[in-house]
């Protein structure tokens, strides 16, 4: 999320480097095990500048999916990673989030899993569904991630994604275009409120930070509440 922030945030984004050393290799662990199984984990990256947690639509998210998947319990692990404006450090949470998931399709076989992220964090989400081959040389995942095997992205129910950065913001800052992989797009919602400037062309900074109020975070989770 650019939350609060201003052009003057997004060039400085742009002057982010891209530091291998800072990036964290795939075969970590997630900073948390998933000590119980529940009926539906939800696993959300917040938007840049958010404080450690699921933000405030990822927490929105996972309150609203609860309200419609009857007496299904739900669980929200928030992707532990940076989500500042050092962009390359993102990669931190593309490799949280899939050790995540894939901790829980093992301990887990009967607990739907719902990825999504808001902003920086949608991006974040992304590019853990993204085919291998569409990461290119010149993007700071390449290389640095591991996809999720089949059976795992199997595993994976919904993506619901937020405030996406579009090709006008990611050139920004120096990055390419990574789309949805191939086996998440029938499950995938992406939202994009009208004149978000991270999504959209717009360059209304209220409208990046509405999706809650403008109905999209309750529709994103009937999406997903359909698909558990």
């Amino acid at each position: 999320m650019i939350r609060r922030t201003n052009i003057r945030s997004l060039v400085a984004a742009a002057g982010a480097a891209v530091l291998a050393s800072v990036l964290l290799p795939a075969a970590l662990p997630t900073a948390a095990a998933a000590a119980t199984c529940s009926d539906v984990e939800v696993v959300f990256a917040r938007g840049t500048t958010e404080a450690p947690g699921p933000g405030f639509v990822g927490q929105d998210f996972a309150d609203s999916l609860r309200g419609q998947v009857g007496g299904k319990s739900v669980n929200l692990y928030p992707v532990v990673y940076p989500a500042t404006d050092d962009w390359p450090t993102a990669v931190i949470g593309v490799n949280d989030a899939t050790n995540h998931i894939n901790q829980v399709a093992a301990q887990c076989p009967d607990t739907s899993i719902v990825l999504g992220g808001f902003s920086q964090g949608a991006a974040v989400a992304q590019l853990v569904t993204a085919d291998a081959a569409a990461v290119p040389p010149n993007s700071f995942a390449y290389g640095t991630t591991t996809p999720l095997s089949p059976e795992v992205a199997g595993r994976v129910d919904a993506v619901a994604l937020f405030g996406k950065p579009n090709a006008r913001f990611l050139s920004l800052i120096g990055q390419p275009v990574v789309p949805v992989g191939s086996a998440f797009l029938s499950k995938t919602i992406d939202q994009c409120a009208i004149n978000d400037p991270i999504c959209s062309g717009g360059i209304d900074f209220a409208a990046h930070n509405a999706y809650p109020a403008n109905g999209m975070v309750a529709q994103a989770a009937s999406f997903a509440a359909a698909r558990v």
